[in-house]
């Protein structure tokens, strides 16, 4: 067990922005809020997944919703001890420890604000290994733990509890749900056991992020040296530099949805690459050639500095560094590509690991 401390939040949530694939929430957002909660409150306990109890009832509490929308209607603050209490009287167990249910930058971020508010320690863990749009989009639904009972509120203090058929229908009627409540909601699902975490959940994200943060923080240290620490700490390719030239957004479903261009830059002048989104990074395809897609990650960051961007922050002009980052194992079976590989979001082609893509095209 160890505490965090402002800069590790500062860290934590720049890595998390990064392992996010551009989604996850804004990250500003996030750091605020958890540095204020940190000041005022507890100190954040966090623990690693080897040493959770192995019967004890773990739980994630995240926001659902449009990344864009939390910018102007983030959290009242209250709403997570609110639907992790409603979760935990549900199960009519105690609540042992809570986790990240994604890396993102806000939802990375709220498991320390509710720890800093109550002393319940976070569990070095998540379901993800990154961020993905849709709730059943974890390694606890392709092990078959299901989603209720969910818990889910908003800043006015309405509150739902849904106990569905399936994980998907969660998803849809959660979705809806969060239409009405502002495109924004806070939830809790997927409580799990201690035991089920070590088998299942993504190990160590939470400190994987936080020495991101690090790295991106030394740019004094030089570009090159990032980019190999980068790479030694997430697997990651280097795909393109480049200049935004055109990016296109809309909110619809509870879901911000987009596409980017950007134009090359130096080693990449001449050249276009183009990525789509549904919350996160879904495909890249360089020159119409798809050089990553889910359930690998894209990244993207400052070309100078490698500070990580969200979706939604990206502007005409922006110049950018985009990275491809091979995914959890998990995703790359049979079950986990059928849930989040890129036939479920409609296109018209079979995964290829990012690693194999970027042979291929040298």
């Amino acid at each position: 067990m160890r505490e965090l401390r402002q800069q590790d939040v500062e860290d934590i949530t720049t890595g998390a922005s990064f392992m996010g694939a551009g989604g996850g929430g804004d990250p500003y957002v996030g750091k605020l809020m958890a540095k204020v909660a940190i000041a005022k409150g507890q100190p954040v306990k966090l623990i690693s997944v080897d040493d959770v109890d192995p019967d004890a009832i773990y739980a994630p509490v995240a926001c659902m919703g449009a990344p864009s929308v939390m910018t102007e209607k983030f959290p009242k603050g209250d709403e997570f001890q609110r639907v992790l209490n409603a979760v935990a009287e549900r199960r009519h167990q105690k609540i042992g420890g809570i986790f990240p249910i994604e890396a993102g930058g806000v939802n990375s971020m709220i498991p320390l604000v509710l720890s800093a508010q109550t002393g319940i320690p976070v569990v070095d863990v998540d379901s993800m290994g990154r961020a993905f749009p849709e709730l059943q989009m974890t390694t606890l639904h392709l092990a078959g733990v299901t989603v209720s009972p969910m818990a889910i509120t908003d800043e006015k203090g309405n509150l739902g509890l849904l106990e569905t058929v399936t994980d998907k229908w969660a998803e849809l009627l959660a979705r809806d749900m969060t239409v009405e409540l502002g495109a924004t909601a806070v939830v809790s699902l997927f409580s799990t056991t201690g035991k089920m975490l070590q088998q299942v959940g993504v190990h160590g994200i939470l400190t994987k992020c936080q020495r991101l943060g690090q790295v991106v923080r030394q740019h004094s240290r030089g570009r090159q040296w990032q980019l190999e620490q980068i790479h030694q700490l997430t697997g990651s390719f280097h795909l393109f530099d480049g200049k935004v030239v055109d990016v296109s957004q809309t909110t619809a479903g509870g879901f911000n949805h987009g596409q980017i261009t950007v134009e090359g830059l130096k080693d990449f002048a001449g050249h276009q690459l183009v990525i789509d989104y549904q919350n996160e990074n879904l495909i890249a395809k360089l020159d119409d050639r798809v050089v990553t897609s889910v359930p690998d990650l894209i990244c993207l960051a400052d070309i100078d500095s490698l500070t990580p961007f969200t979706a939604e922050d990206i502007r005409y002009g922006k110049r950018l560094s985009v990275f491809g980052l091979p995914c959890d194992p998990q995703w790359r079976t049979t079950k986990g590509l059928v849930t989040v590989g890129p036939r479920y979001f409609g296109y018209d082609f079979d995964y290829v690991p990012v690693e194999q893509l970027v042979t291929e095209g040298r």
